[in-house]
């Protein structure tokens, strides 16, 4: 009985002794993340009576607008776009989650909607240029993220397929944010007409090459079910969507949804709505993608144009000095010869950054892996960025 007990032991040891213990850091980065808690923000854009408001209390459990006021039709005609952004702290399982919700209220009311993407636009660059100056300066480990993240994009259920005011807005923002079209108030559809208008909507969205959020392809080692909730996402573009916060009673079981004259639309019922895909995709597999593909494609591309900014505008600078001073390139100082160096490879960096953002570009096709592409970038830089 001893010398079992002592085998035991010796065997116990011999495993100890193979065991390094790095099988643990999955475990080790878990625990710091949860600690940490995590940034998600997502903004939501569509004219006014098209459910945005009443889809993001839909998906989050809350009442976000609770004092808005609804603008009478006199109010709408010169209203300006305004840029609302909400943040709560939400807590799931031990999760810590720091949502911020940016509604857009006035997209579209206005007779001329120019100005409408356009402080879209400005504001998602300001989010880009604050996290730029966070990331130089001192306080780098304190950074709050702000960045948008995901843009839902409500197209609304009457006429044939997308406005020019829905492909203006796409066009001038897909390289800048991960655009989620979204087919609103899908209640007011048959089942015919929703397959029928998602078809056209995607076959617009091709022909004017407007690059919305492409879906990462599957591991090959995950399994089955996970696939084919992805293929089922995937087919499911644009998601057809039905919000509510009333709670309706069914055969004894209270649900979200609808009370019309011919019934209940239920809104997490998968056969009358896309809602449960939708918020699938937000929260449980791909938010973390769309955090991802925000820092590695849309970050890194406008980080890029606004080093080339920079530089341009030094070089122009130093360019109109030497030009002012008469100095003559016969007769050139040691301070101006550093300078003319800085220039040249100033300009070899403008090169390698247009290059970088051809990459890029291509890298928004899942052609190229953006990080082996930033990798590239700093070990051929001539300036540590």
């Amino acid at each position: 009985m001893g010398s079992y007990k002592n085998e035991s032991l010796r065997r116990k040891l011999k495993m100890d002794r193979d065991y390094i213990g790095f099988a643990t850091l999955p475990e080790q980065v878990h625990r710091k993340s949860v600690k940490r808690g995590f940034d998600f923000t997502l903004m939501v854009v569509g004219e006014s009576g098209l459910g945005k408001s009443t889809m993001v209390n839909s998906l989050f459990l809350t009442d976000l607008y609770k004092e808005r006021k609804i603008p009478s039709a006199e109010e709408r005609v010169d209203k300006t776009l305004l840029i609302e952004r909400k943040t709560m702290e939400i807590e799931e399982k031990g999760v810590k989650l720091r949502l911020t919700v940016v509604d857009t209220p006035g997209f579209g009311d206005a007779i001329n909607c120019e100005e409408s993407w356009r402080g879209i636009e400005r504001y998602i660059d300001e989010q880009f240029q604050q996290y730029f100056k966070d990331e130089n300066g001192l306080n780098r480990k304190n950074i709050v993220d702000n960045r948008v993240h995901c843009c839902l994009y409500f197209i609304p259920p009457f006429g044939h397929g997308l406005r020019q005011l829905d492909i203006e807005f796409m066009k001038r923002l897909h390289q800048k944010v991960n655009i989620l079209p979204c087919l609103a108030k899908a209640d007011t559809l048959t089942l015919p007409e929703i397959r029928k208008l998602k078809e056209r909507i995607m076959t617009e969205i091709a022909e004017h090459k407007i690059q919305i959020y492409q879906f990462p392809d599957c591991d090959s080692d995950e399994d089955e079910e996970f696939k084919q909730q992805d293929r089922e996402l995937k087919t499911s573009l644009p998601f057809a969507i039905i919000g509510s916060n009333q709670i309706v009673e069914i055969n004894g079981k209270k649900v979200r949804g609808r009370v019309y004259p011919w019934g209940v639309v239920e809104v997490e019922n998968p056969t009358h709505s896309d809602f449960i895909k939708l918020k699938t995709f937000l929260v449980s597999t791909h938010m973390q993608d769309l955090k991802d593909v925000t820092r590695d494609i849309h970050y890194e591309n406008y980080r890029a144009t606004y080093i080339t900014k920079i530089s341009q505008q030094v070089a122009r600078e130093r360019t109109k000095l030497r030009r002012d001073s008469g100095a003559s390139l016969e007769n050139v100082s040691d301070t101006d010869r550093l300078l003319l160096q800085k220039d040249e490879e100033i300009r070899r960096m403008q090169d390698m950054l247009n290059q970088m953002q051809q990459k890029l570009r291509s890298a928004s096709d899942k052609t190229i892996d953006p990080a082996e592409l930033l990798a590239e970038f700093k070990r051929d830089s001539v300036i540590d960025l």
